[in-house]
């Protein structure tokens, strides 16, 4: 088993070197990064050569490759082109709200997930079974920017009594949300439509996954001999089956969980979330290649790490299952 981390540990830093270089030569050649710069009356050339020679704009791909990488390295992604001001400590602060919000996202999903998966298994072609295979395809079927839109509009004019809120349309937080509780609770109650958008599909796609995979394992030669023993059924369920069927949850857990990082760009734009999906988007926005070209390689590590992550996860449920 070590042997086998050794060796994509390996694999992956060769994945990320080729991801990297896949990443700056795609976003060099989209477009001239100072041209909104070169188009405005009160730049001079001047300062436009300054940057080009700082940026070493003028040099082949290869080079500015290297040059870029060094910073990535050595530096936390450089600098923007404008202001110089650092990258790294911004995508560290959208980078903590975005993980508040996907963590929350991914518990509730896989809470809820599990529970609704293992029933409809255990109750095949019951009432229960046919709504959450409805619920499950209506999830899957519903666009996330509808969603939010939707729950926005539902909730915007939504109060307990007097002006206390049950949820709020937009913002990671209120103009003084306090401290302690209560900070905890203004965050709670900023992030909870959110949460919920992101949720509904992975919902609808890990119970679906847990469903068939509980479906699977409990017909299986092993599950009917734990019963020809005499264990009880709680039992044989638990111990045997629901093990089994969390490998292929959690393989789309960990890579869904990955990808979510890069794939909130939708739910914080429409919340006005300040995290790394609406980070991206001022970005792009802004004309700057280099907090793109951080974004894409954050999102591009953490899509490698999770991959890393159920890979070794599979080995530990499943005693079956080692890699040597």
């Amino acid at each position: 088993m070590l042997t086998y981390i050794i060796r994509r540990l390996l694999y992956s830093v060769v994945v990320l070197l080729v991801a990297s270089f896949l990443i700056f030569t795609f976003v060099t050649v989209s477009g001239d990064p100072l041209s909104f710069l070169k188009m405005s009356p009160g730049v001079s050339q001047e300062t436009i050569a300054n940057i080009t020679e700082r940026k070493h704009l003028d040099d082949p791909i290869i080079v500015r490759y290297g040059y870029w990488l060094r910073d990535a390295v050595t530096d936390q992604f450089g600098t923007t082109i404008i202001g110089e001001r650092k990258i790294m400590p911004d995508i560290q602060r959208v980078m903590g709200h975005t993980l508040q919000l996907i963590i929350a996202a991914e518990l509730l999903a896989i809470t809820l997930a599990i529970s609704i998966g293992v029933y409809s298994a255990l109750r095949q072609y019951s009432v229960f079974d046919y709504l959450a295979t409805t619920f499950s395809f209506l999830g899957l079927a519903t666009p996330v920017f509808w969603l939010a839109l939707m729950l926005q509009v539902l909730f915007v004019n939504v109060y307990l009594w007097w002006d206390i809120r049950i949820f709020y349309t937009a913002n990671l937080s209120g103009v003084d949300p306090g401290g302690g509780i209560d900070f905890v609770l203004d965050r709670a109650q900023h992030l909870a439509l959110p949460v919920i958008v992101l949720s509904i599909a992975n919902i609808a796609t890990y119970s679906r996954y847990m469903r068939g995979a509980m479906l699977e394992v409990i017909n299986s030669d092993y599950v009917r001999t734990a019963r020809a023993k005499g264990l009880k059924e709680r039992r044989v369920i638990m111990r045997h089956a629901f093990r089994n069927a969390l490998i292929p949850l959690t393989t789309v857990v960990a890579l869904n969980f990955g990808a979510l990082i890069g794939g909130v760009v939708v739910t914080e734009t429409v919340f006005a979330l300040d995290g790394m999906g609406f980070y991206f988007i001022n970005a792009l926005n802004s004309g700057d290649p280099y907090p793109v070209m951080a974004w894409l390689m954050i999102v591009s590590t953490g899509v490698i790490v999770f991959n890393l992550l159920a890979d070794i996860t599979y080995g530990i449920l499943d005693p079956r299952v080692r890699h040597d």
